[in-house]
């Protein structure tokens, strides 16, 4: 049994934030139903990445696990009326509608916690649930451009360049998981529950903890380079570096035992903390010179030896084979019904006496509807009727 065993979240999130966060709650042993309408949540529709799935878009897949689906109209009153029985039966509620939205549907704090006082309410938004920016769409490409991390690498002159991944998606699923766990004990403490309210422009901003911190206390500006380093707040030679077949990471390493390594006695000869700042540009350049002339392999084992920080620059085929990958057993897999045989990242915590989970796949739309409708109490002739008005789903919709 998981962690979590025994409690019970209701999620309303859409997208990749609300339900990644509704997700972690589920591999720890929750109870996660995905409230979805009755043609099922948009993002099983579209592609990830390109990747269609068979019945399940990847993208929907990846981040839906361990969850029941209850398909319910809750712009119908028989389904509001449905929707509160599931709520006087939850722990956590979880929702990233846009702010207002949730009133005009009725399922806003005051609504939900007079049902159930005990209840953690977790509300995420793009920018927060008031503001001059309230209404502006919470994309995370459009809150990494304004968090100021584009401007903390690559060259100047050249656009900002946003990150590989959804980040500011990510660390905002982190923040709300971070947020419900502790509101849940909170209300183990006290019996109390409470409203946890997340958005995607702080989870960003306070992620960059340390290099705002230079700026804002120490006084340094954001100061792009001519050369590709990889962050402005450390100094040379950071970032990739091209080798005679592929790149490496190399990370700040002692200029003296750079000066050996590479055989290029112009190290020897400045002061990493100063010249490292300096001539920021002119190291990142020599060190460019000199790492073409051998493998990656050769550059990696020799740098290892000496005691300087560097590593490889893998693509996803290279990081999922990779021996420490497999050895902390990073990815899971397990059979879903329609998508076959799956092979995803699992959860990164291990519990020695509560270890996370996987007890299901993404659901297909509804496929517990009738499950939790029967949990509630209702007659089959009531669930048969509910579907037929259009009120339920409990199934994949042909």
């Amino acid at each position: 049994m998981g962690i979590l065993s025994d409690y019970r979240v209701l999620d309303c999130s859409i997208a990749m934030a609300g339900p990644f966060a509704a997700q972690r709650l589920g591999d720890l042993g929750a109870d996660v139903i995905k409230i979805e309408p009755v043609t099922g949540e948009w993002q099983r529709h579209i592609a990830g990445g390109g990747a269609t799935g068979n019945k399940i878009n990847v993208s929907f897949l990846s981040m839906n696990r361990n969850k029941r689906s209850l398909a319910l109209n809750l712009k119908d009153d028989e389904g509001k009326k449905l929707f509160a029985k599931m709520v006087a039966t939850a722990d956590i509620f979880i929702h990233n509608y846009r702010p207002g939205v949730p009133k005009r549907l009725g399922v806003d704090y005051e609504t939900l916690s007079a049902i159930n006082p005990r209840l953690i309410y977790v509300s995420m938004s793009g920018y927060g649930e008031d503001g001059p920016h309230v209404k502006r769409p919470g994309q995370d490409l459009l809150l990494q451009a304004m968090s100021g991390a584009m401007l903390s690498t690559g060259r100047e002159g050249e656009p900002p360049a946003a990150a590989g991944q959804y980040l500011v998606d990510a660390v905002t699923a982190y923040t709300a998981f971070e947020g419900a766990l502790a509101a849940l004990l909170h209300r183990e403490r006290t019996g109390e529950g409470q409203l946890v309210e997340v958005n995607m422009l702080d989870a960003i901003t306070t992620l960059q903890m340390q290099e705002l911190s230079v700026f804002t206390v120490g006084g340094k500006p954001q100061k792009r380079s001519s050369e590709p380093h990889a962050h402005v707040y450390i100094r040379s030679p950071y970032g990739t570096f091209a080798t005679s077949d592929g790149f490496i990471a190399l990370a700040f390493p002692d200029f003296d035992l750079l000066a050996e390594a590479l055989e290029e006695p112009l190290f020897s000869q400045m002061d990493a903390e100063i010249d490292g700042w300096k001539k920021r540009d002119e190291v990142f350049a020599l060190v460019r010179s000199h790492l073409t002339k051998r493998t990656s392999a050769e550059w990696l084992a020799l740098f290892e030896s000496q005691g300087i920080w560097a590593g490889p620059v893998y693509g996803y085929a290279e990081l999922v084979d990779d021996p420490q990958i497999k050895h902390n057993g990073t990815f899971v897999e397990y059979d879903h019904p329609t998508e076959g045989r799956i092979k995803t990242p699992g959860f990164p915590i291990k519990f020695s006496k509560t270890p996370s989970s996987i007890d299901r796949g993404a659901p297909l739309v509804g496929e517990h509807t009738r499950e939790l409708l029967d949990e509630l109490g209702l007659a089959e002739n009531d669930i048969t009727a509910l579907e037929a008005a259009g009120v339920i789903n409990c199934g994949e919709m042909k």
